[in-house]
């Protein structure tokens, strides 16, 4: 195209590469820093509570079904290998908590199970959970 004046007229485009890099660095960044919700892998019905309240900082969650098998990670455990678990996955996170979803058709001497392994590995915030009416 040519200008009236008699030379050619040059389009401006705007560069969208340094805009790109930074939308890529923003999405890499959320997400490593995201939090992901840990589900156990087997579906739990919980007993009501009312005095259940939220915790902020779980790193482990242990599922009890109710035919009274051992889920964490979505994976079932045989009773044995509950304490080398936990204490691999508590090593990874010191800090969190540990957090025990008991079916209410469970047997109670499986949530004890876990709890004793807990305390035996030192972890110190061990919850049940239950369903908050």
């Amino acid at each position: 195209m040519r200008k009236p004046g008699g030379g050619e007229s040059e389009e401006k485009v705007a560069d969208l590469t340094p805009m790109l890099d930074v939308v890529f660095i923003m999405l890499i960044f959320f997400i490593v820093t995201a939090t992901f919700i840990k589900e156990t892998g087997v579906e739990v019905n919980r007993p009501d509570t009312q005095t259940a309240e939220m915790k902020k900082y779980v790193s482990l969650l242990v599922a009890v079904a109710p035919d009274s098998s051992i889920w964490i990670d979505k994976k079932k455990v045989d009773v044995r290998n509950v304490r080398p678990i936990i204490e691999q996955l508590h090593a990874e996170n010191p800090k969190g908590g540990l957090v025990i979803q008991a079916d209410m058709k469970s047997k109670t001497e499986k949530v004890l199970e876990i709890m004793a392994a807990a305390r035996q590995i030192g972890i110190k915030q061990v919850a049940i959970a239950g369903e908050q009416n």
